[in-house]
């Protein structure tokens, strides 16, 4: 198997719990360079041999790193990328892609005239309450889905001193959450006809949104998309209801929590559900069953990195998929300010 070097833009919680462990667990990738001002000996410590930098420029300068990820506040994900590519690198940008549409466009043209891979690391299509729906959904057993109701709801009472609360471009739920959740409805649904949205500061000393409802009009379907800061007791991830049946999903997908504990894929139980948590389905008859949950894995997004690389095939999270969550983004902030439903265009 070809091996490809990897260099790491970012090492904070995204890079360090999300991108380098799934990195190190393809065998055909090596993480070989670290750009971070702040990563400790004790947090390299699992990636002997790697190479810490304060800055992007050497990984850029090196010939032998082939993909480059960009793990890094938001904002900074055009420039990083840009310059990436430019340095002849395929690429990886962590959601949300950009902040503007017209950014991905952009690279997306920028990676085509190159040559280049670029993809954007939407994770949790590999969440296993996520892969249980979309595998019910398309069986047709639910009939033809009508309502699609999707919460990521936390309870964090308290705003943190992080880029993400604080009033700058790219922070807030909206960019962070949602991007997560837009990107789960439009695989679903495809893209919308038109985006309606309410945003919302709930917490005390809250900078910029920390809650939204977003309702995605896909025709028949609606998509209706929460998330909240101040949700103690959360209720179902998943309410999916069709023409012959409803599926509802509680808690949600345990490899970010296994991540932080230290548990890597291959580990016994990695990406499993407890049963307690799996959906039901209840049908038209009145009949019901618990729906064993896929074995969440987040793993196969570097693993399809790896293939599109080496085969010169499509990546799973390509650019021009990524573009369109922007969009919706882009609509909903025009939306919640201008108080009304915006077309999609």
């Amino acid at each position: 198997m070809q091996r490809y070097a990897v260099g790491l833009i970012g090492f904070g919680l995204g890079g360090a719990i999300f991108h380098a462990p799934m990195i190190a667990a393809v065998p055909g990738l090596r993480l070989a360079r670290i750009a971070s001002r702040s990563a400790g000996e004790e947090a390299l410590r699992p990636y002997p041999g790697v190479q810490r930098d304060d800055t992007p420029q050497a990984m850029l300068d090196d010939p032998s790193i082939d993909l480059v990820v960009v793990c890094t506040p938001n904002a900074s994900h055009y420039g990083l990328a840009k310059a990436a590519l430019q340095a002849g690198k395929h690429v990886v940008v962590d959601k949300p892609f950009v902040l503007s549409s017209a950014e991905g466009d952009e690279l997306a043209a920028l990676a085509r005239e190159k040559g280049l891979k670029l993809s954007v690391y939407q994770n949790r299509r590999w969440d296993g309450d996520f892969l249980t729906l979309r595998s019910a959904v398309a069986s047709g057993e639910l009939g033809a889905i009508h309502t699609y109701r999707a919460h990521f709801d936390r309870y964090a009472p308290q705003v943190k001193v992080r880029w993400k609360e604080q009033a700058q471009p790219g922070a807030g739920v909206l960019w962070d959450l949602g991007s997560h959740l837009i990107d789960q409805a439009l695989q679903l649904f495809g893209t919308p006809r038109a985006v309606t949205a309410h945003l919302s500061l709930q917490r005390d000393g809250a900078q910029v949104e920390d809650a939204f409802e977003l309702v995605l009009d896909h025709g028949a379907t609606k998509s209706i998309l929460h998330a909240g800061a101040l949700v103690r007791a959360p209720g179902p991830r998943y309410q999916v209801h069709g023409t012959l049946g409803s599926f509802v999903k509680s808690g949600i997908d345990p490899q970010e929590d296994a991540l932080k504990a230290g548990v890597r894929p291959g580990d016994a139980g990695w990406g499993h559900d407890a049963p307690a948590a799996y959906a039901i389905i209840t049908l038209a008859d009145g009949s019901h069953r618990a729906v064993e949950t896929v074995p969440g894995a987040y793993e196969s997004f570097y693993q399809g990195v790896h293939r599109a690389i080496a085969e010169d095939g499509p990546v799973a999270v390509p650019a021009r998929e990524a573009v369109d969550v922007v969009r919706v983004i882009e609509l909903a902030l025009r939306s919640h300010h201008e108080r009304r439903t915006v077309d999609f265009a």
